[in-house]
């Protein structure tokens, strides 16, 4: 069983509880206007990993002290194309008293993809909007799954962040920062908030591989409107 991963990252900060080691794996069935990472699209693109879970473990395990009050975040593209590669990965690294993190669209929700559930300790799930009619427009795909997987995530009782990317002229909206606020609010797995600023540091990529970058022009979000929905989310009680 091999993992197609598009890159590692030994000393990551920003996904997840500590210092973790990151595993960004390749492919995704979403088209995000936003995303910073065009190049892990493709499932079948040539990645510079082929592995199998215990050489990823052993690749680990080489910063296990690094780590050791972090743990393990897989992410992408979208990891749940894997499913069977990833939840024997996540047992290997529970089995080495590694903690595990999901970041997910929660898309894949397919009996295997939910099957990963029962390895993990933290799910980062990112949620583009919660307009249903919006959200094919912001990434191709319908938002009912990424639902579906949080109902899924509270009955399981497996605790959640939510990540939502502001995005100006279509995700930073007053009204819709606070319908997400209020709904996530009444989940008891929701732990907190990451709310993301949009940025434009991604775009160089999307030249590289020769597509047409959608967003071009869009200035990133100010400190003031990121502020702006930190204050919202907070008013429903949401720690962010």
């Amino acid at each position: 069983m091999l993992g197609r991963i598009h890159s590692l990252e030994s000393f990551g900060t920003v996904d997840g509880p500590g210092i973790r080691f990151v595993v960004f794996m390749q492919g995704c069935p979403l088209r995000c206007l936003y995303c910073h990472n065009p190049d892990t699209w493709e499932v079948k693109r040539e990645t510079p990993y082929l592995l199998e879970p215990e050489a990823l473990l052993a690749e680990v395990l080489r910063y296990k002290n690094f780590i050791a009050k972090g743990g393990v975040t897989v992410t992408g593209g979208e990891p749940l194309l894997q499913p069977e590669f990833l939840k024997e990965f996540f047992r290997l690294c529970r089995e080495n008293g590694i903690h595990t993190a999901l970041d997910t669209s929660g898309y894949i929700c397919s009996g295997k993809a939910l099957e990963v559930l029962e390895q993990v300790d933290l799910v980062l799930l990112d949620i583009k909007t919660i307009d249903a009619g919006l959200h094919p427009r912001l990434t191709a795909v319908k938002l009912d799954n990424t639902l579906r997987f949080l109902d899924e995530l509270e009955k399981r009782g497996i605790p959640v962040w939510i990540r939502h990317v502001i995005v100006p002229g279509l995700t930073d909206d007053d009204e819709a920062l606070s319908k997400l606020a209020e709904y996530i609010s009444s989940y008891n797995v929701v732990q907190k908030a990451e709310l993301l600023p949009y940025h434009t540091m991604g775009a160089y990529k999307y030249e590289a591989q020769g597509l047409d970058y959608k967003l071009k022009g869009v200035e990133p979000l100010s400190a003031e409107r990121l502020a702006n929905a930190k204050a919202i989310f907070m008013k429903h009680g949401i720690t962010v």
